[in-house]
């Protein structure tokens, strides 16, 4: 994790004007505060977020609620867990999608093939997006038995640069 600016010594002017403090900010502490500013305008940020959990069929292509997307590099990540297991065998692919110089871009993670409820996987991909296009995701589920694989997601998008 990225350290803050110091916090400075003097914060406050202690000018003292008919026995009272003026109260204004000190020139170190507004530079302080601009270096603070600056360090936190510069991370990542979520955008938009999704859960699902006890899910027991595929989700369609969704795109995440974001109202505006500006054109640059995002982060998609995401987490899946297998909360129940089928009777005989499962999978699940988790697929995320963009736009990316006017092309239709998608990736996805590798088939949830272990069928017990220890299987996990995870995905972080970064992707260049155009401006006031759609970031979606989506999870393509097969179960095979007569109990049903149920999965927990959780899905996030964070803008980078």
């Amino acid at each position: 994790m990225e350290q803050l600016a110091p916090t400075p010594a003097i914060v406050v002017e202690q000018n003292v004007t008919n026995g009272r403090i003026s109260g204004r900010i000190t020139l170190l502490m507004r530079y302080w505060l601009l270096s603070l500013s600056d360090r936190i305008n510069a991370t990542a940020h979520v955008l938009a977020s999704a859960k699902a959990s006890t899910q027991a069929a595929s989700i369609s292509t969704t795109s995440f609620p974001i109202l505006s997307v500006s054109p640059g590099l995002y982060r998609l990540s995401m987490s899946a867990r297998i909360s129940r297991a089928a009777t005989t065998s499962s999978s699940l692919i988790v697929t995320f999608g963009w736009t990316s110089g006017g092309v239709s871009c998608t990736t996805a993670s590798p088939a949830m093939t272990g069928n017990t409820t220890a299987t996990v996987s995870s995905l972080t991909v970064l992707a260049r997006v155009d401006e006031a296009t759609a970031i979606t995701y989506a999870t393509t589920h097969v179960s095979v038995g007569g109990t049903k694989m149920q999965y927990s997601l959780d899905v996030s998008c964070e803008q980078v640069a």
